[in-house]
């Protein structure tokens, strides 16, 4: 199949970390590779975020073009929004040449270009949204990214969900369950492994947590149960660089915040860790911790799982499918640091249950969260999409011709 992947943010590639867009861009990477180990011809349109980018490139089997829309650098939602339609233009002049078979765009950013281009072409339009944004229901019914995000579910042909929760926000945003496909986040296996070096620890229990440092992100909540577990020490892994800590706002706050709890002397703020460092650390944790309010994909629990260590998670988003409680670690409610602690004491008084439930994470991992695995499924998606566009064509036709 020829697939067109579009991920306005998915370039420069290369660049590791924790944060969300990163993530996105991993994912978007990993699923091009993935598409074209097993042969198909895969295009990923990004936009030029720096003068020096060329064009076009090859990378892991795949061509990633990338598109000038807009000023170069890193540019918010609102930044990025009026050049969406450049963005569309040049997806439309390619693909009325050489259309592929299918596009895929990530996020609703790149949903709005896909659905613009392939507008008067046979080209069925694919969209993940990696985490709805907008507000739900009738608070939501004016703020422009829930107004685009609803567009896009009734434009794109189908819609790829990350979890089971999205796709229960999806219909509650009209998207028929028909139209819908979960297609989960994978890990890098090669990469998140039980095997390798682990970082140095103490002799206190380890716990690892790691994501962005801001609101929501259940960070807070991590140093929250820490006062209830006196034996544990808790690394955190997120942020700007460990010498720039000092000027992040809510370092500051979450430092304030293990002085308020009393638990400052068993925190450690560790700022960006490398990707070629995160899974050292992950395998020097006793448990890690996942406990945002909001997460599309589990990411860090795969990796974690993928390590072979237990995870206390929350049960949110993709997190309450990655995670099987009681067999690759446990589920908690969210926003609930006194469960949490429940939890993490059960878990760290018990190494033969840490152990039983790593080898049991690593498993899962394996058997169902592999890139190859995850781009095995989209390819069967993309398949029955075009199937059902082109019998829609042939439908259309048949019936203009009465």
């Amino acid at each position: 199949m020829r697939i067109a992947l579009v991920a306005d943010r998915a370039g420069p590639l290369g660049v590791t970390g924790q944060d969300a867009a990163q993530a996105r861009r991993r994912h978007v990477v990993e699923l091009a590779a993935g598409l074209a180990r097993q042969g198909h011809h895969v295009t990923v349109y990004a936009r030029s975020s720096r003068p020096d980018l060329p064009e076009r490139t090859l990378v892991d089997g795949f061509a990633v073009v990338h598109v000038p829309a807009g000023p170069h650098g890193k540019l918010a939602d609102h930044e990025l929004a009026p050049h969406l339609g450049t963005f569309a233009d040049y997806l439309a002049a390619r693909w009325r040449h050489d259309p592929p078979d299918v596009a895929h765009a990530h996020r609703w950013t790149s949903g709005v270009a896909a659905v613009l281009a392939a507008s008067g072409t046979p080209v069925p339009v694919v969209q993940t949204y990696h985490g709805l944004g907008g507000p739900p229901g009738e608070e939501g019914q004016h703020d422009p990214r829930a107004r685009l995000e609803r567009m896009l579910g009734r434009r794109a042909v189908h819609v790829a969900a990350n979890s089971g929760d999205e796709v229960h926000e999806l219909a509650r945003m009209g998207v028929p369950r028909t139209r819908v496909t979960v297609l989960p986040c994978g890990v890098d296996l090669a990469r998140f492994t039980p095997h390798g070096r682990a970082a140095p620890r103490s002799a206190r229990h380890r716990l690892v947590t790691a994501g962005r440092l801001a609101e929501g992100e259940g960070i807070d909540l991590a140093i929250r149960a820490l006062r209830r577990l006196p034996h544990a020490e808790l690394l955190i892994a997120g942020g700007p660089e460990r010498h720039r800590l000092t000027d992040d706002l809510m370092a500051r706050r979450l430092a304030a915040l293990a002085g308020a709890e009393r638990v400052a002397d068993r925190v450690r703020l560790l700022g960006r860790v490398s990707g070629e460092h995160l899974p050292g650390l992950l395998r020097s944790a006793d448990a890690v911790v996942c406990a945002p309010r909001r997460d599309p994909c589990g990411g860090l629990a795969l990796a974690a799982m993928a390590c072979g260590v237990p995870v206390v998670a929350a049960a949110v988003g993709g997190l309450a499918d990655t995670v099987v409680d009681g067999v690759t670690g446990a589920l908690v409610p969210p926003a609930r640091p006194d469960l949490l602690a429940r939890s993490l004491r059960t878990l760290l008084a018990d190494s033969g249950m840490r152990f039983s439930l790593g080898v049991a994470g690593r498993d899962r991992a394996h058997s169902r969260y592999s890139w190859d695995r995850i781009a095995g499924h989209a390819v069967s998606m993309y398949q029955r999409v075009v199937g059902e566009a082109g019998q829609a064509a042939i439908a259309t036709g048949t019936a203009g011709h009465r």
